[in-house]
């Protein structure tokens, strides 16, 4: 029979063994950081009806989705966290406790084209605040002080949280008599970082149907920079001329004000009118996140505020907030780049038992005496040379070998060899795992991200 060559679809991700360890480490320190700030763990199905995915999404969402027929059924892998979520909120709402936070780590699928730190398959790491009826805009205002805390516990220095508010948009637009077409306009602005402004206004006149004077009205207030405080300044000229601006500029002025008081540094902040977020159902205030020395890669975190994302599944009034990490380009990025620490600890296991004489009870007993002081422990069973041994504890990258024989079993010792500095130590298991735990500990205090 022919053998089938073993292959991974393009913009799926497969990792070796320590970068595995890697990524674990990090969704780890996700788990932690989210849970710190109150949020619960949830998770819905991979694949859903095509209709419950499909309700408030359409647009581009259509065409990225994986769609197939199982009998009768039109089903689809989810594009996003968000929509299965407010599926979940929906039909759970008698369950829940308002307002419900949760968070969700886990792989979502996407039918675009494959490129450099773009995938088809990958993990998003959210967080999402629901409110019953209403939704204070202090949770708007603590989101990105989970964002800045994330990226800081693991290491992340050089990045930038950028933020502004759909009402502010859609407010401009009325005024200037866009609104018909304020979500192409929004969708093609959205793309000024990738593209660059000239692309834009073509797209602005080719494919929305601008006028030019109308594009440069729209690419003038684009340009609105400055310090936070600056950007506001400006904004302020315009207040008075639209309601729903007045009102998305007073929450993006909340927004800023608390910022401090949550923690997050001006420096990794920043008002940015050209932030709209391609998807429909945003209403409020929008995130996204870049490196600031990698902008080519694109938001690594985004998302927002939205009041109507749940009307298709219920007449209850469900507004959001949340984000979503892009956890996996942003492992691809650190990678690629050589910031993922190699001091950290991937190996599978923290120490290795390899036994050097017939009897294999001694090292079974001494595994089983590491595990129980919660020291990760693989024995090594295969009959093999010493040197062998050595090889496999080498390649595997373990931080400590623990050696039986003759000797050692006499003693009741454990011979333990710490791997990378050579330095080897008779100790009773019980000092044999106070050295090991405090060696793991020491370097696994750093953090995963190694910024040069």
């Amino acid at each position: 029979m022919a053998k089938v060559s073993p292959r991974t679809l393009s913009g799926f991700m497969e990792l070796a063994p320590r970068d595995q360890m890697k990524m674990e480490k990090m969704l780890s320190v996700l788990r932690e950081s989210y849970s710190l700030y109150g949020f619960t763990p949830l998770d819905t199905p991979v694949i859903e009806s095509a209709e419950v995915l499909l309700a408030k999404g359409g647009g581009e969402t259509e065409k990225q989705i994986y769609r197939f027929l199982k009998g009768d059924s039109d089903l689809a892998l989810r594009f996003d966290l968000t929509v299965p979520l407010a599926k979940y909120v929906a039909g759970h709402y008698a369950e829940l406790s308002f307002p419900f936070r949760r968070y969700q780590i886990g792989k979502v699928y996407r039918g675009e084209r494959a490129q450099r730190g773009r995938f088809r398959e990958f993990y998003q790491a959210d967080i999402d605040v629901i409110g019953d009826g209403k939704l204070d805009i202090l949770n708007e205002a603590e989101i990105p002080a989970v964002i800045y805390q994330v990226f800081t516990r693991l290491g992340l220095k050089k990045f930038k949280i950028k933020v502004n508010n759909r009402k502010i948009l859609n407010g401009f637009y009325a005024m200037n008599g866009m609104s018909a077409k304020a979500g192409e306009i929004m969708r093609t602005v959205d793309k000024l970082d990738k593209i660059g402004e000239q692309k834009v206004k073509q797209l602005l006149i080719d494919e929305v149907g601008m006028f030019p004077d109308k594009t440069e009205t729209v690419l003038d207030f684009m340009a609105i920079q400055g310090s936070n405080a600056q950007v506001l300044e400006q904004l302020e000229r315009f207040r008075g001329m639209d309601e729903t601006f007045d009102q998305g500029l007073d929450e993006l002025i909340v927004v800023t004000r608390y910022l401090r008081d949550f923690g997050v540094p001006e420096e990794n902040f920043a008002v940015d009118l050209t932030i709209a977020r391609g998807l429909d159902y945003y209403t409020g205030t929008v995130y996204e996140t870049e490196m600031t020395e990698h902008p080519e890669i694109g938001s690594i975190c985004s998302g927002g505020r939205y009041d109507n994302l749940a009307e298709y599944y219920t007449d209850k009034q469900l507004p959001g907030v949340g984000i979503s990490i892009g956890l996996t380009r942003l492992f691809y990025v650190l990678n690629e780049q050589g910031l993922l620490s190699d001091e950290i600890v991937t190996s599978p296991c923290d120490a290795l038992v390899l036994p050097m004489t017939e009897e294999v009870g001694p090292a079974v007993a001494a595994a089983t005496a590491l595990r129980k002081a919660g020291i990760r422990t693989q024995l090594y069973g295969e009959k093999r040379k010493f040197k062998a041994k050595m090889a496999y504890a080498d390649k595997i990258g373990v931080p400590f070998a623990v050696l039986l024989g003759e000797d050692e079993i006499a003693q009741n010792l454990l011979s333990v060899k710490e791997m990378r500095s050579g330095e080897q130590r008779k100790l009773s298991p019980e000092d044999a795992a106070a050295w090991i735990r405090e060696t793991i500990a020491e370097r696994n205090s750093g953090s995963i991200i190694s910024e040069k």
